[in-house]
């Protein structure tokens, strides 16, 4: 299943027709015809995308979104998690914001261009090949944001004539936090072990990292990015909450604070948890201060305990402030050369509440 899965990019791309454009409240396209190629969802159920057409200027330039959404690995928790993800049981209608956003004011750079949403429903980060796609713009949030890192490269050699082709990864730098006397250490090491084994990724992972690595390793898109040829933007927060919550769990007595309390709300932390959190940030600044290193690589990390941007209300624009530039702003300059980007936030030392995020209890037990 997993080996023609992102044949959907080909088939949304050259199957979109007619469609009025500046909508914000998107109609779903189900490809019924892709089951026949291959490309399908977990509980085969056919593909889906939300589309917007682009116009004016951007008549004929893509931004092509790939859905977030964790991975399931397991007969068991599959089951369950593509219940919400399976394409039968998907809302038929979508609104588009932040970078997908029709309104000029809010998504200068791209409102008019043809947006694309990609719906999630196969469980493994869109592991697959591509026959042909053009996009301008590949990007993604979470499980989407690693997929466009697995991915990135492997688009970009399918226009070689592109004019301006990058990509941009949101939360999607799931990292190894490699000491091992971190808490969660083992968990973190065996995190794709289960996704490997049940949908097979191993074999779309990049050459240029499984050549040199064990495949465990390659899913962690820090052992990818640094071969990555294509410009690649990178939006983190070095307390993503996400990670902390499913990466660490310290296991603390009942009667203290859970990690599970503290995830979801800094207010309930002990003193002892943010330490952990802190010693967590501390190996992920190292490995994106290492990955910086490249020139060819924008970053924008930040310390708000949050993960997700682009379809988040406060994530975009406006969004967290660095050197007085919101994410929307410093993505525009960046993907049209008006000015580099690559600042870390090394001054905000403890985890910020920026706004609230919510995660399920029994997450932490499938992730």
């Amino acid at each position: 299943m997993a080996d023609h899965w992102m044949k959907l990019l080909v088939l949304s791309l050259v199957m979109i027709t007619q469609v009025v454009h500046g909508s914000k409240n998107i109609t779903i396209t189900i490809l019924e015809s892709a089951v026949s190629k291959g490309a399908v969802c977990l509980d085969g159920s056919p593909p889906s995308y939300f589309y917007d057409k682009g116009y004016g200027e951007g008549a004929d330039n893509w931004v092509v979104y790939l859905e977030g959404g964790g991975w399931c690995a397991g007969t068991d928790f599959c089951h369950e998690w593509i219940r919400t993800k399976s394409t039968f049981k998907r809302a038929q209608k979508m609104e588009f914001r932040h970078i997908l956003a029709p309104e000029q004011n809010i998504n200068p750079d791209f409102y008019n261009w043809n947006r694309v949403f990609v719906s999630y429903c196969d469980g493994s980060s869109f592991m697959g090949d591509v026959e042909a796609v053009a996009p301008a713009v590949l990007a993604g949030g979470s499980a989407g944001g690693m997929a466009t890192i697995y991915h990135c490269d492997g688009f970009r050699a399918l226009i070689p004539g592109a004019t301006r082709y990058k990509c941009i990864a949101d939360s999607g730098l799931f990292t190894l936090a490699d000491n091992k006397n971190l808490i969660g250490y083992e968990k973190r090491v065996h995190r794709f072990d289960k996704l490997i084994a049940f949908h097979g990724t191993d074999k779309f992972l990049p050459k240029s990292c499984t050549s040199k690595m064990s495949v465990n390793l390659c899913h962690f898109p820090e052992n990818v990015v640094r071969d990555i040829k294509t410009p690649l933007f990178i939006i983190e927060s070095s307390y993503d909450s996400f990670q902390l919550f499913t990466g660490l769990d310290p296991g603390l007595p009942y009667n203290e604070t859970t990690w599970y309390d503290c995830a979801n709300e800094l207010n309930f932390c002990t003193c002892p948890q943010i330490q952990i959190m802190k010693e967590f940030r501390a190996e992920f600044l190292k490995t994106l201060q290492a990955i910086a290193k490249s020139s060819s690589i924008g970053m924008f990390v930040h310390s708000c305990h949050t993960h997700g941007h682009f379809l988040n209300l406060h994530g975009w624009n406006p969004s967290p402030l660095l050197e007085n530039k919101t994410i929307a702003k410093v993505i525009g300059d960046w993907y049209f050369d008006r000015s580099s980007f690559q600042v870390i936030d090394t001054q905000d030392v403890d985890p910020k509440a920026c706004w609230k995020e919510f995660y399920p209890d029994k997450l932490k037990q499938n992730v």
